[in-house]
């Protein structure tokens, strides 16, 4: 799955056009620095008076700063928690001859490729997380706009993910699918 907190195209557009208005007004300042700008002398001060402002607004300035850094950080943060992680398993009990060990991506991706071939479907992503005891499965399936989601989500349980509990001997999996409706080259998200 691609993503389960998803900034898309509005989060990229509006971080572009903050990204653009700072390039510009830094462009300004340093052309009103150098004198290029007719209109304000080198030497003009930036606010009028010399007189410092009260105490609180120094608190109330340092206060939003901490906040907008706080909500600077959070969405960094969100953009790299995007896929859940791959692990890698260890199956059975290790003994003198050796372990046998599986990564999530090994065991995800027939289920990938098995939902693939169903009559709708573009394309499959899948993951597992957790771990071998527990694992989580998401999977990311991009269909047709005319596909029958419910019926391609009764065949998805019904087949992929049970030929996959089988073969990693599971009696229950969790499973997160998400739709993603294909239309004229984008894709319209549906859970």
């Amino acid at each position: 799955m691609t993503s389960a907190n998803r900034p898309a195209r509005l989060n990229r557009g509006l971080l572009g056009l903050l990204g653009l208005l700072l390039a510009a007004a830094g462009a300004l300042l340093i052309a009103a620095h150098f004198g290029a700008i007719g209109r304000v002398a080198r030497d003009t001060p930036l606010v009028p008076g010399t007189e410092e402002p009260p105490r609180l607004v120094f608190y109330l300035a340092i206060a939003g700063s901490v906040v907008l850094v706080l909500a600077a950080l959070r969405w960094l943060a969100a953009q790299f928690t995007r896929l859940p992680k791959r692990t890698e398993w260890q199956i059975g009990e290790p003994d003198q001859r050796g372990r046998t060990r599986l990564g999530s991506s090994t065991a995800a991706e027939p289920v990938a490729a098995d939902i693939e071939t169903y009559d709708g479907v573009r394309s499959a992503t899948a993951r597992l997380s957790g771990n071998a005891l527990a694992p989580d499965l998401h999977l990311l399936v991009t269909t047709d706009p005319d596909a029958d989601l419910s019926a391609l989500r009764i065949r998805i349980l019904g087949h992929a993910v049970t030929r996959l509990r089988t073969a990693l001997d599971l009696t229950a999996l969790p499973v997160t699918v998400e739709f993603r409706i294909a239309d004229r080259g984008r894709a319209v998200r549906a859970r």
